[in-house]
C-alpha cells in the first residue's frame, strides 16, 4: 500500500506541476532575437516596453506611394502596418519587401508586415488559407531574417470570415508552428476570425491555447474593432478579458465609422491607453468600395487630413499624445552623429557644399547603388536610393555623391543630410543609418526633386570617394497593380507635399500675457554639438478648450540662430522667435485636456546654449519642462 501511495503522490505532484506550467505566463521568450513578449507586454530588442501606436498603409495596391512612410512618421506614429500580397493581388517580391523594411527603418518606424491574401477565408472568394500565407513568408524569408528588431510578422489578415470559424483555432496553431519550424524568430501577430472582429469569441475563448502553441512564447493576438464594438461596455469587457488573463493583445485595426456599425473610437483609444494596449488605425489613404471615410488623408496628401485622421492623430489618446518611438532607434528624433567630423544636420537640411572635381577612378564592385524612380509627375519626382556595401569591411559613416545629367534640384531628403552645388549632389548618413555592414549591408534614403524638361537618372555614384560599380541606376516606376474589389488609385500623380524651410520675416514677438502658465506646458529637448543643436518642442494644452491655430513665441539669451525647422513656420528677429502651425497642416489643432503637438528646429550657438524660459502660446505664458 505504501508503494501505491508513493506512486500516487508522485503522479499527483507531476499533475500539479503541469497545471502550474499551463497557467503561468512566460516572463520572456528565450529564443527571440528582437521583439519579445513578457507577460502581456511587448518588449523591443533593448528589453524596453513598446506600445504600438500605428497606421496601416495599403502598400500592395499603391506601391509608388513611398512618401507615405515619412508622412506617417510625421504624425507621431511609431509603427506602420504594411499591407502585402503573396499573389491574390500583385505579388510583393522579396526585393520589394526589403525596400519596405528599409523605408520603415529610415523613418524610424516599426514594420508590422501583414499578408492580406487570407482576408475573409471561407466566405470571400479568392481568399487563401493560413498555410498558403506561411508559404509566402517562407518565400521571402531571406529578407526578413536579421530584421527581428524592426519587423513583426502579421501572418494573415482577418484569416476567416463568418463561416466555420472553429477551424481558425487549429489553422492558427498550425501556422504558428510552421513559422517556427521554418526558423522565424520574429514576434508573430495573429488576427481573429469573423473578419477580425471575433464576435463569436473564438479567439478570446481560446487565447491561452493559441499563445501556448508557440514554442517561443512570442505571439501577440490581434483584434479588429469596427461595428461589432459600438458600445463602451463591449470594448471594455473584451479588452479586460485579456488584461485579466495576462495575455498580449493589440487592436490591429479600427476606425471611427463603418458600414456594419459605428465603432466607439473614443473608448477604444482611451481603454487602449489605460491598459497599455497597442493600436493601429485603418488606414492612411486609398480606401474605396464605400469606405473612403476611413482615409486619414485624402489622395495621400498629408496636408488634406480628414476628420478621422485628425481624430487619430491629434485627438485625445491619439498618436501625438501617446506614441513613443521604439528605443532601438535611440530616441525621439534622429540626432547628429558624434563620431563624424562633419557638421551634423537633421533630415532635409542644406549645408554649405564643399565639392572637389569629379574623381577619375574606375567603378569598384565593392559598392553598389540602386536609384529607383517611384513617382514622376512631370515637374518633379520621388526617388528611392539604396546603397550597398559589397566589401569585406564594414563602413561607419558614408557620403554618396553624384552629378545630375539634367537641371534637377533636390527639394527634400529623408534618411540623410544633403548638399547640392550646381549639378553635383551628395547625401550623408544620419545617426541611425551610419553603419553599412560588410558583405551586403545596405542603407536607404529617399528624396524629392524638381526639374524642367526631362529627368534622366545619374549614371555615376561615389561612396566615400570610391566610384561604385555593380548595380546601376533604375528609372522604372512601379506599375499600377491589378486589383480585386479595390478602388483604382487616384493619387499616382499627386505631388508629395512637405513643410518648406520657413521664410524669415521681421515679426516682433508679442509680450506674453501674465498668467499661471498651467494651461499650456512646453517641453523643450535639445541635442547639442560644438556650434549647433537640434531642438524638439512639444506643446501641451491642459485647458478645457481645444486650440485651433497656434503661435508659440520665445526669446534666446545667447545669440542662437535658427537655420531650419520642421512641422512649423518659424521667424526670428534678433533674439525673438515665433513658431506657428503651417497653414492646412495636421498639427494646427491642439486638443483640450492634454492634447499636444510637436515641432523641431536646428540652430547654431556660440558656445553657450541656455534653454529659453519665456514661452508663450497665443500670447499666454506657458510652464516650461
Amino acid at each position: 500500500m505504501n508503494r501505491i501511495y508513493k506512486v500516487f503522490a508522485l503522479v499527483l505532484l507531476i499533475l500539479i506541476a503541469l497545471g502550474l506550467m499551463q497557467l503561468s505566463r512566460p516572463v520572456q521568450a528565450q529564443t527571440a532575437t528582437g521583439f519579445q513578449i513578457s507577460g502581456r507586454n511587448l518588449l523591443d530588442a533593448n528589453g524596453n516596453n513598446f506600445v504600438i501606436r500605428g497606421i496601416s498603409h495599403a502598400h500592395t495596391w499603391y506601391p509608388s506611394q513611398i512618401s507615405s512612410f515619412a508622412n506617417i512618421k510625421a504624425t507621431g506614429a511609431n509603427t506602420v502596418r504594411v499591407v502585402l500580397s503573396g499573389g491574390r493581388w500583385t505579388k510583393n517580391s522579396a526585393s520589394d519587401v526589403a525596400n519596405v523594411i528599409e523605408l520603415c527603418k529610415t523613418n524610424r518606424l516599426i514594420c508590422v508586415l501583414e499578408n492580406h491574401d487570407t482576408t475573409g477565408y471561407g466566405e470571400q472568394s479568392g481568399a487563401v488559407t493560413l498555410d498558403q500565407a506561411v508559404s509566402y513568408w517562407k518565400e521571402i524569408q531571406s529578407v526578413l531574417t536579421g530584421q527581428e528588431a524592426y519587423v513583426i510578422i502579421n501572418i494573415g489578415n482577418e484569416p476567416y470570415g463568418n463561416n466555420n470559424t472553429s477551424a481558425w483555432i487549429n489553422a492558427t496553431k498550425n501556422a504558428i508552428a510552421a513559422m517556427r519550424t521554418a526558423g522565424f524568430q520574429h514576434t508573430l501577430m495573429v488576427d481573429a476570425p469573423n473578419w477580425g472582429q471575433d464576435w463569436q469569441f473564438v479567439m478570446r475563448d481560446n487565447a491561452v491555447s493559441i499563445f501556448d502553441s508557440d514554442p517561443n512564447q512570442n505571439t501577440i493576438l490581434s483584434i479588429h474593432m469596427y461595428g461589432v464594438f459600438d458600445t463602451a461596455s463591449e470594448i471594455t469587457s473584451y479588452l479586460a478579458t485579456f488584461v485579466n488573463a495576462g495575455l498580449p493583445l493589440v487592436i490591429g485595426e479600427f476606425g471611427n465609422m463603418h458600414s456594419d456599425g459605428n465603432p466607439d473610437e473614443d473608448t477604444i483609444m482611451a481603454q487602449a491607453q489605460a491598459n497599455g494596449i497597442g493600436y493601429m488605425g485603418w488606414s492612411w489613404s486609398g480606401n474605396g468600395g464605400g469606405v473612403e471615410y476611413l482615409d486619414m488623408v485624402t489622395n495621400f496628401d498629408p496636408n488634406q487630413v480628414t476628420s478621422w485622421g485628425t481624430r487619430l492623430i491629434a485627438g485625445a489618446n491619439g498618436l501625438q499624445q501617446t506614441s513613443q518611438e521604439a528605443s532601438v532607434y535611440g530616441g525621439p528624433t534622429p540626432t547628429p552623429s558624434r563620431t563624424s567630423t562633419r557638421t551634423p544636420t537633421p533630415t532635409g537640411t542644406r549645408i554649405t557644399p564643399t565639392f572637389t572635381s569629379t574623381p577619375t577612378d574606375q567603378p569598384n564592385p565593392s559598392c553598389a547603388v540602386t536609384y529607383a524612380v517611384q513617382n514622376d509627375w512631370g515637374a518633379g519626382a520621388t526617388i528611392n536610393v539604396t546603397v550597398r556595401n559589397n566589401g569585406s569591411s564594414a563602413i561607419n559613416g558614408w557620403t554618396l555623391a553624384w552629378t545630375f545629367p539634367g537641371n534637377q534640384q533636390l527639394t527634400q531628403v529623408w534618411g540623410g543630410a544633403y548638399t547640392q552645388s550646381g549639378a553635383v549632389a551628395a547625401v550623408s548618413n544620419v545617426s541611425y543609418n551610419a553603419n553599412l555592414a560588410a558583405n551586403g549591408g545596405t542603407a536607404g534614403f529617399g528624396l524629392n526633386l524638381a526639374y524642367n524638361g526631362s529627368n534622366p537618372p545619374p549614371t555615376r555614384f561615389t561612396l566615400n570617394g570610391i566610384v561604385c560599380g555593380d548595380t546601376g541606376p533604375t528609372n522604372t516606376p512601379t506599375a499600377t497593380p491589378t486589383k480585386t474589389n479595390t478602388p483604382t488609385p487616384t493619387a499616382t500623380g499627386v505631388t508629395p507635399t512637405f513643410t518648406a524651410t520657413p521664410t524669415r520675416t521681421n515679426t516682433l514677438t508679442p509680450t506674453p500675457t501674465p498668467g499661471s502658465g498651467e494651461a499650456c506646458v512646453v517641453t523643450y529637448t535639445t541635442n547639442q554639438w560644438n556650434t549647433g543643436f537640434t531642438a524638439d518642442v512639444k506643446i501641451t494644452n491642459n485647458g478645457t478648450t481645444a486650440i485651433h491655430g497656434w503661435t508659440l513665441t520665445w526669446s534666446f539669451a545667447n545669440g542662437q540662430q535658427i537655420t531650419s525647422a520642421w512641422n512649423a513656420t518659424v521667424t526670428q528677429t534678433g533674439a525673438n522667435v515665433s513658431a506657428s502651425n503651417p497653414a492646412g497642416h495636421w498639427n494646427g489643432a491642439i486638443g483640450a485636456n492634454g492634447g499636444a503637438v510637436s515641432f523641431g528646429f536646428q540652430a547654431t550657438h556660440m558656445g553657450t546654449n541656455a534653454r529659453p524660459t519665456n514661452f508663450a502660446l497665443n500670447g499666454t505664458a506657458c510652464t516650461v519642462n
